[in-house]
């Protein structure tokens, strides 16, 4: 059994369900905060024993870290594998990468006196990776004509307006007020809240590494843990306050690296039934 902290559990926590392969580090780059803030609300003293289930608190602190004029997701740096050659070590490794010997540890899940061997394969930052900022969920967002193609794929509400965020990170969806927001996979919904600007959100854990992101929702009718079907009701579509349009904002993420959400996976296919 997990013993949550007593004091730290707030109505604007999130509560996320580690997924298998997931370590402190991706976890806390999907959220935007410092694998130190999610230890330190989660008692976790050594990250390399993170175990598959487990219940995280995500502190309130990942909801207003984002300042009004913009939004950043670090979970865009992409990362990359690396093969030890003699004469490794972690710390060298690090340095060569430009992260702290720290960050190296989190993102393999290694416990502090892990020794590498060579022909060890782990995973580092990619080259030429950098945090991407884009506009917050406003109307702020990049507007595209979409082809005919994009409006007959399968939304999680019936678009009456598509557009992609600034760097296409996901896109912002124009439908009905309370209209039902459904699921457009079969998965594990491993976080459920409120969420920085995107008002309530779900997210989905799919086979393949996917995560499903939900926002906008101004009802939730699923909870942490559920096990849910493609179509499944995940919660009612609220109105953006500063828009004061009914928008959903759906992201998709695999192996904690966005996608453009038009080619992710749909259960049945991709087009509308």
């Amino acid at each position: 059994m997990v013993i949550l902290p007593s004091g730290i559990l707030s109505a604007e926590n999130l509560i996320h369900v580690v997924g298998q392969r997931e370590t402190i580090y991706s976890i806390s780059r999907f959220y935007s905060i410092s694998a130190d803030e999610l230890m330190r609300a989660n008692n976790i003293t050594d990250p390399s024993r993170l175990q598959t289930g487990r219940r995280l608190i995500i502190p309130s602190s990942a909801s207003d870290a984002a300042p009004s004029g913009s939004v950043s997701i670090s979970s865009a740096q992409p990362l990359a594998e690396y093969r030890v050659v003699r004469g490794d070590t972690l710390y060298s490794i690090a340095r060569t990468r430009g992260i702290t010997l720290q960050n190296l540890l989190e993102i393999n899940s290694f416990s502090p006196n892990h020794t590498l061997r060579a022909g060890d394969v782990i995973k580092v930052p990619g080259q030429g990776t950098a945090s991407v900022t884009q506009n917050p969920p406003s109307g702020n967002t990049a507007a595209v004509r979409p082809s005919s193609g994009l409006y007959s794929l399968r939304w999680p509400v019936s678009p009456k307006g598509i557009t992609y965020m600034t760097g296409q990170m996901g896109v912002v969806v124009e439908g009905e007020r309370n209209e039902v927001v459904r699921s457009l996979t079969q998965g594990n919904v491993v976080s459920a809240g409120p969420w920085r600007k995107f008002g309530r959100v779900v997210i989905v854990e799919t086979a393949g590494g996917y995560h499903y992101m939900y926002g906008g929702c101004e009802t939730l009718s699923v909870n942490v843990g559920d096990r849910i079907a493609p179509g499944a009701e995940l919660g009612r579509l609220g109105v953006n306050a500063v828009s004061e349009k009914p928008q959903l904002f759906f992201m998709v993420f695999r192996n904690d690296n966005p996608i453009d959400p038009a080619v992710a996976p749909r259960a049945a296919g991709n087009a509308r039934t």
